[in-house]
């Protein structure tokens, strides 16, 4: 049996905002309590009493039911005709109850309308979702174009768990898509982490709605139209340049690496771009588990194998920011063995790929590197360069 919502702090903190108890009934909603995982909301909803603790695992069996009550269960429906009848979820009716506190105007003024609603949606899946998706957006645009980050990152999970569970033609109805596609573009503009990782993996999702992937267009004789791809990739490149903030940098050279993917043979209209970054982030160190330049490897290669004949005139600068690189990492004594030994493989595999390019012309000079100057470790992975057979 499910018990009515209790929101901590509720009359006080209604009545601070100006928020009427009659006003915000629809904290008692009658679905349990649920905590939102990495949303960064700090307010969240209760069970009678606030306890996580007495009856714990109680309350976690029922939430097993609670997607089925909400959605409606054809397996649970009545008999009819020798068919069974699909029992109608009660999602349509909290929407009814929420709908007149998630105006434009009003949203802000009660937390527990703005978590119940997005507790629901996080619950709905697919192909339940759909039938709603008119009543489910508005709300969700509203959250994401908010000032505060909270609100904010809370759109964007909404906005980002509507195109999961959405099928693609009901997105590109009515141009949904692009106004979803829009409302997340803004936020690459934004300097917070927190903010651009989310936004980063939502857009990446929605553009498979929007577009095909630039990889999986066949070849043509006319030259290919930038597409939102591009756009994305593009702006993304530009702000890594020039960032300077270790969680931004982070987010940004996880995101590369799948993105180059993406585009396949279409990065080469971001060479030049993507080499600035490219020889930047592999100057600068980030300790203590060099994510960044790791991921930047990672991009690397998957550009030398995709765009090999475009990167044959860039092998000389490469292979000096490499070499620096192995020099550095090999002489960093605050990098753990595990760290070091990752990045020195990953370097090593650059290496390879780029005296693959070059049809072997790389060995002749890494046989001439002075091995006083170098420690054993470099020495080793000029080694396996050199020696390799498989190119």
């Amino acid at each position: 049996m499910l018990r009515p919502l209790r929101v901590a702090g509720y009359s006080g903190k209604y009545r601070r905002s100006g928020c009427s108890a009659a006003g915000c009934s629809s904290a008692h909603l009658c679905v349990c309590c649920h905590t939102f995982p990495g949303s960064g909301v700090d307010q969240l909803l209760l069970p009678k009493g606030g306890s996580e603790t007495a009856g714990g695992a109680a309350e976690g069996r029922s939430l097993e039911g609670l997607p089925h009550l909400l959605m409606g269960d054809v397996s649970q429906g009545e008999e009819e005709g020798g068919k069974k009848k699909k029992r109608r979820g009660i999602v349509g009716g909290i929407l009814d109850v929420l709908q007149p506190q998630l105006a434009k105007d009003s949203w802000h003024r009660c937390d527990a309308v703005k978590l119940v609603f997005a507790w629901t949606l996080l619950q709905v899946t697919r192909p339940a979702l759909s039938p709603h998706l008119a009543r489910l957006l508005p709300p969700s645009l509203l959250f994401n174009d908010h000032f505060r980050q909270e609100n904010c990152i809370l759109g964007v999970r909404c906005l980002h768990h509507v195109v999961l569970n959405t099928p693609a033609a009901d997105l590109r109805q009515f141009n949904r898509a692009e106004v979803i596609y829009q409302a997340l573009f803004k936020h690459l503009y934004t300097t917070e982490a927190a903010v651009i990782q989310p936004a980063l993996s939502c857009l990446s999702d929605l553009l498979l709605v929007l577009e095909k992937p630039p990889s999986s267009l066949a070849p043509s004789l006319s030259p290919r139209k930038p597409c939102r791809h591009d756009d994305v990739l593009r702006l993304v490149l530009t702000h890594m340049e020039a960032e300077h903030k270790v969680a931004l940098r982070r987010v940004y050279a996880s995101a590369l690496p799948p993105f180059i993917d993406r585009m396949g043979m279409a990065v080469c209209r971001h060479l030049k771009r993507l080499e600035r970054v490219v020889l930047g982030y592999l100057e600068v160190r980030d300790p203590p588990e060099e994510t960044s330049r790791l991921k930047i490897l990672e991009a690397l290669q998957k550009t030398i194998r995709t765009a090999w004949p475009r990167i044959a005139g860039r092998v000389t600068v490469l292979l000096r920011c490499l070499l620096k690189l192995l020099l550095d990492v090999s002489s960093d004594s605050q990098l753990s063995d595990s760290v070091r030994q990752e990045l020195m493989n990953q370097t090593t595999l650059c290496i390879e790929q780029l005296d693959g390019v070059s049809q072997g012309n790389l060995q002749p000079l890494l046989l001439q590197v002075d091995s006083s100057c170098c420690s054993s470790d470099i020495l080793s992975c000029l080694t396996k360069i050199t020696t390799t057979t498989d190119r």
